[in-house]
């Protein structure tokens, strides 16, 4: 009677071990969605990354390009993807909150959808022209000019971060900049620098190499203080210009309903990773500023920017 119980006992503790491995998280490769195609800053930001965040979860982080919509082919995946944790993915703002306040698209999604795991970068929007413009050369110069001259801005997009920052502009200082929607940075990059347009609204990360090298002038950055990449370019608050930010923030993300044990090793492990400093270096050389920010600090940046396009609503013709 005792050897049977022991024998009993033994399977049953087997079976609860097999069970605790077979739940141990992440046990299998990880899908992670990035809503731009192969080449954009967030995908190569998210490779420079993943290799590390691999190591911190001891499992594989697959990426899958599901480009379209505005971001909203991917993000819709996401957020109807099972909320186990092997679905992850980046959020890009503010085009995943004008994609769902804007009313012409009848979006029923919001933050409140996802499940926030950490911000990865912050890239601020700047203000540049062609190296050869001689009608403004400075940001006190252009803006003046622009209060009286109807001016093309090229953007990435409309509703994107750039045609938001002009918005914030002509509402803020009474230009009259009017957005060339381009599909990228390639393309915005040639309508500048062929003389196609007057003004370029465009980020950090894709135009700090061209100015370095003399190829783009940027007059301004649009962000709280000066980029430790173009030190040499002013904020708008220090050229006189107060109260316009603009930035791309790029963040990770899970679906709604993940539960708390998961999500903290995804997130932990994604912090560990964005601090390695092999990661950090690469970053630099990008000239991509890495931004780490979780839990309410990066719920209360993405309200931020909420509360920044609610504004502009009237004028977006929402």
């Amino acid at each position: 009677m005792k050897s049977f119980f022991k024998v009993g006992l033994s399977i049953a503790v087997l079976s609860l071990a097999g069970h605790v491995s077979a739940e141990t998280y992440p046990s299998k490769p990880i899908s992670a969605i990035i809503s731009f195609g192969a080449g954009g800053n967030t995908d190569v930001g998210a490779r420079i990354l993943f290799p590390k965040v691999e190591t911190e979860l001891d499992a594989s982080l697959t990426i899958i390009n599901k480009p379209g919509g505005g971001g909203w082919v991917g993000w819709t995946n996401l957020v109807n993807a099972k909320d186990d944790g092997y679905t992850i993915g980046y959020i890009n703002t503010p085009n995943l909150i004008t994609g769902y306040l804007n009313p012409l698209f009848k979006r029923d999604k919001s933050l409140e959808d996802f499940e926030l795991i950490a911000n990865h970068v912050t890239d601020y929007g700047v203000i540049s022209i062609n190296k050869d413009e001689e009608r403004f050369t400075t940001i006190e110069t252009l803006v003046e000019y622009a209060k009286s001259n109807v001016l093309t801005v090229a953007t990435t997009g409309a509703n994107g971060d750039d045609h938001i920052a002009m918005l914030k502009m002509n509402n803020k200082f009474g230009t009259q900049f009017v957005p060339v929607h381009t599909t990228g940075t390639a393309q915005q990059r040639a309508a500048i620098q062929g003389g196609h347009v007057d003004v370029n609204f465009s980020n950090v990360g894709d135009t700090n190499a061209a100015h370095k090298s003399g190829e783009l002038k940027i007059l301004a950055i649009m962000a709280p203080k000066r980029s430790k990449f173009i030190d040499d370019v002013p904020t708008l608050v220090e050229s006189g210009f107060p109260d316009v930010v603009s930035w791309s923030a790029r963040g990770i993300a899970a679906p709604k309903g993940l539960t708390s044990e998961p999500l903290e090793v995804l997130r932990q492990a994604f912090i560990n990773g964005m601090n390695n400093p092999e990661h950090l270096k690469k970053m630099d050389e990008m000239g991509l500023m890495v931004d780490i920010r979780t839990g309410d600090d990066y719920k209360e940046m993405l309200r931020e920017e909420e509360e920044g396009v609610k504004e502009l609503s009237q004028i977006l013709g929402w």
